[in-house]
């Protein structure tokens, strides 16, 4: 894996990693390079996102008491947060949802990843971008945590948005993704009970696990099961998967398992400690903080 920053043209002959603005990284890229491209924007909820790490410690001096009668006390190791509101959302993400069509290979699939607030405004502009025929699914990714409203329904879904670069001509395995049980087995014979069925476009599956491996502590970490299955279904073994919201990098977590080639974008220090920590080890091209003054360090972008 390389870590480069934003500014050099980008060779894809390793795994990369691009520090800075992800308009000017994809600007950068060679274009129709990619089989997947998976984008998982800030939601514009208008309000920061953060999440807490902390630490609990037994103290016999402090009051607040746990399992057994002990007392301890919690002690802030850190606070992972961003600012999630534009003022214009859309005049935001056009330019980027423009250049990420002209870097899809032909037979290429863009899964655009948004919530309830924006997901409706998204698909007219996508249906502008793409085309209506270019439209493969909505894809609606259900799960249970959070807070419940009492007053209207609780929103326990995200909504992910599948366009293709050629209508008819995108690349599609559903044999690669991994079955789920039958709602009700006793409907079907023994051997279909026991195969499994193919996923539908609504998928049932918990948030990552507090207390599990996968789990980073980035704010809004996404589950590598989700994004399993559009890497298996949508790219080829060997294929380039893009993320320019990489976060802290599940899609290239899950192309390591999956024997797929990744770029992962983003401008947050936090973003990519977690990848580095996540997906090292890691090659750094020179010095970091400069390779964008540095000419040694510049490589021709590559058609693949």
């Amino acid at each position: 894996m390389r870590i480069q920053q934003v500014g050099a043209d980008v060779l894809l002959d390793d795994d990369v990693v691009l520090v800075g603005d992800n308009e000017v990284a994809l600007a950068a890229l060679p274009t129709a390079a990619f089989d997947l491209i998976y984008m998982d924007p800030p939601f514009n909820t208008g309000r920061a996102q953060a999440r807490n790490t902390i630490r609990a410690h037994a103290d016999p001096d402090c009051t607040r008491t746990g399992f057994g009668g002990r007392t301890y006390r919690t002690t802030l190791l850190r606070t992972l947060s961003y600012e999630d509101e534009f003022a214009d959302y859309l005049a935001f993400l056009e330019p980027r949802l423009a250049r990420a069509r002209e870097l899809l290979a032909p037979h290429g699939t863009l899964y655009f990843h948004i919530d309830y607030r924006e997901a409706h405004y998204c698909k007219l502009l996508l249906d502008e971008l793409f085309g209506r025929d270019a439209f493969l699914n909505e894809l609606i990714w259900a799960y249970d945590y959070g807070a419940k409203p009492r007053r209207r329904w609780p929103a326990k879904h995200d909504t992910i948005l599948a366009y293709v670069r050629s209508p008819g001509g995108h690349h599609f395995d559903a044999d690669a993704v991994d079955r789920e049980p039958y709602m009700a087995p006793g409907l079907v014979s023994a051997e279909k009970a026991a195969r499994g069925k193919r996923p539908t476009d609504v998928w049932f599956h918990t948030i990552v696990p507090t207390n599990g491996n996968e789990k980073t502590g980035y704010p809004t970490q996404k589950p590598e099961g989700v994004l399993r299955r559009l890497v298996a279904a949508s790219s080829r073994p060997g294929g380039w998967c893009l993320d320019p919201f990489a976060g802290s990098g599940t899609l290239g977590a899950v192309c390591k398992q999956l024997g797929r080639r990744f770029v992962l974008v983003d401008s947050s220090p936090v973003a990519i400690d977690v990848i580095r920590a996540r997906l090292g080890p890691e090659q750094t091209t020179g010095d970091e903080g400069n390779l964008r003054d540095d000419p040694a360090n510049r490589v021709r972008a590559a058609q693949t």
